[in-house]
């Protein structure tokens, strides 16, 4: 899915979503890859010791991501022929957060944005499934070829009450960050890995809806099933 939906500096990431029927691996790297870029750039540059080292490599974490971010724009307009409102709002927030990052040299804003984002996507999700409207669909931009509306509105809730799971724990872990009793490494290494691998999971469990409510299946599945 194009997260994104957290990965970000002002908190690393493009914000965890489903994958489109089509590009699936492009969407994946889109979404994904700048959010490793943070990670890694994070990991090289806070090679001392102390907070000042652990600071200056998540500075320099936050630039490379908002380098990354704009490139990922760049590469959804050339290779998918557009940029869907979901990594239009992650970027933003992104480029947002990351600037007040820079300016008050506070890791803070990097902690805190996923929250915003989960809670951001989270409202909207749930608010256009009261309201009867698919939101997931048109955040997407992008059709899983054959879901039914119904289908489309279940998908919405689901990935409603996911994102409200995620800001209610990156929200529990800034504030345990706050009261020093977790560490910045260890919630950027679960925020990489933990959240990417529980979005992948959490997408494996939405298949059987998609399906159920309509999902084409490819003819070389069909004829391997």
């Amino acid at each position: 899915m194009s997260e994104q939906i957290d990965q970000l500096p002002g908190g690393p990431e493009p914000v965890p979503a489903p994958p489109p029927a089509k590009h699936g691996w492009l969407n994946f790297a889109i979404d994904f890859g700048p959010l490793l870029v943070f990670f890694l750039t994070y990991k090289f540059s806070s090679g001392g010791t102390g907070a000042f080292a652990a600071t200056t490599g998540a500075i320099k974490g936050t630039v490379a991501f908002m380098v990354a971010i704009i490139v990922a724009m760049i590469v959804s307009k050339w290779k998918l022929g557009r940029i869907s409102p979901m990594l239009w709002m992650s970027s933003i927030l992104v480029l947002g957060f990351g600037a007040l990052t820079i300016w008050f040299h506070d890791e803070r804003f990097i902690v805190m944005k996923p929250t915003i984002i989960y809670a951001a996507f989270a409202a909207l999700l749930l608010g256009g499934w009261l309201l009867k409207k698919p939101m997931l669909k048109y955040l997407l931009q992008s059709a899983l070829e054959g879901v039914t509306e119904g289908g489309w509105l279940l998908l919405s809730r689901n990935w409603g009450l996911f994102f409200a799971a995620l800001g209610v724990a990156n929200h529990v872990m800034y504030e345990l960050i706050q009261a020093k009793q977790m560490s910045f490494d260890l919630w950027l290494t679960i925020k990489v890995w933990g959240v990417t691998a529980l979005s992948f999971l959490f997408t494996l469990t939405q298949v059987p809806v998609m399906l159920k409510h309509g999902l084409a299946v490819p003819e070389s599945a069909d004829k391997q099933a």
